[in-house]
């Protein structure tokens, strides 16, 4: 995969890539909308090469719809973050997920 692969489309190759006829009906990728406003991401590491991983919870607040916060529970990358903020917090999980990939 190439590094200047937007990361909508990096996310879009690693879910595929976790597809095996299995996977994909239990586990996946949820995106919805908070009231606040914001984004949530849910990204299931079940069965992943990342399962056993720790991201520690980390939050970004530069203003009022400008924050990001990420971190792993229950083999679940979880992300919260501002209306315009997506993108970053996605890179967040893209960045962890290539530590030490070949």
């Amino acid at each position: 995969m190439s590094e200047s692969m937007n990361v909508l489309d990096w996310l879009q190759y690693w879910y595929a890539s976790q597809c095996d006829g299995d996977w994909e009906h239990e586990w996946g990728v949820t995106i919805g909308t908070l009231d606040n406003p914001g984004w949530t991401v849910k990204i299931s590491l079940e069965e992943t090469d990342l399962a056993d991983r720790v991201y520690p919870r980390q939050q970004v607040t530069r203003g009022e719809h400008d924050w990001v916060m990420a971190w792993t529970s229950e083999k679940t990358f979880h992300i919260a973050c501002g209306p315009r903020n997506l993108t970053e917090a996605l890179t967040l999980f893209r960045a962890w997920a290539a530590e030490g990939a070949p």
